[in-house]
Parts: C-alpha cells; structure tokens; sequence
C-alpha cells in the first residue's frame, strides 16, 4: 500500500470546490462537497479526457467533452456515453491538511 500525499489544506477548499493532484502518476480530482471531501480520477472513462473542469450538478460531475454524468462520491457513472466507473480514492484529513493515496500500487 503506498503513502499518503499531503495535497492542501482543509481550509483552502470550499464547499463546491475541487484541486486535482498527480498520486503516483494518476491525475486525481477531490472534491469537497457539503463539508465531504471525495476523489475520483481525473478521466472521463469514455474517452479519456479529463472530468473536473466539467459542471458540478449536486454530487455529479458533468463530463464537458460528451457529457457523460459521474458521481462524485462513489465514482458511479450515472449517464451515457460512458459505461465505465471512475476510480475513487481514499482521502482524509490529517493535522489540517488534506490527504489522498492511490492503493491501487
């Protein structure tokens, strides 16, 4: 299992907000929604272009190449034209500062 990356501070992401990190090679999107923080990889599963720039309707983002609609809290894809989850990751906070970590590895 690999380490944790340290990516923010807590206080630095609003409620809506998201920053995307590299863990380990992967781009990852963390989302903070309604206090929660969640992570998805940052790929549209239907054609491999990035997700987090898109519209955040509720907990769904909005793909904005073909618009294929993703949960953000479990990855679940919840529209055509993608078929495919996303990738979720762990994240937590630790002395202030968010985490996530890839255990894929």
């Amino acid at each position: 299992m690999t380490d944790w990356i340290d990516v923010i501070a807590e206080q630095a992401l609003a409620n809506g907000e998201h920053v995307v990190v590299d863990v380990h090679g992967t781009d990852v999107a963390i989302f903070k929604l309604e206090g929660q923080l969640y992570a998805i990889e940052d790929v549209c599963t239907h054609d491999g272009a990035e997700i987090a720039s898109g519209e955040l309707d509720g907990d769904e983002i909005v793909c904005p190449r073909h618009g294929a609609r993703f949960c953000v809290k479990t990855g679940e894809v919840k529209c055509a034209p993608a078929y495919e989850n996303l990738a979720t990751f762990p994240v937590r906070v630790v002395d202030g500062r968010i985490q996530v970590r890839d255990e894929r590895y």
